[in-house]
């Protein structure tokens, strides 16, 4: 069993309260959990209005497909022209 834990860190530029905010995170994870069947939750910067981390977690028996879904969601994650994805980090268990 490998479970895969997908960190990513967004920089809102035009984001201007914690609402603009919300709508954004609200966004990304509805669609990230819709496309790709995984957990999703923002874990840091609750209350800053331009900074965002966001964790996406799979579990699957096989490592190389928890790879390929991880890659297609940080490829997702750099499609939002709202957001610029400042970081990332992938750890597998």
């Amino acid at each position: 069993m490998i479970i895969g834990v997908l960190t990513l860190d967004f920089f809102l530029a035009y984001s201007h309260s914690l609402k603009e905010k919300r709508r954004f995170i609200n966004s990304f994870i509805g669609r990230i959990q819709h496309r790709f069947n995984v957990s999703v939750s923002e874990v840091d910067f609750q209350d800053s209005w331009q900074r965002t981390r966001i964790a996406v977690a799979l579990v699957n028996s096989e490592g190389s497909i928890v790879r390929q879904i991880m890659d297609k969601i940080l490829e997702e994650a750099n499609s939002y022209p709202e957001a610029v994805l400042s970081g990332h980090k992938l750890d597998l268990y």
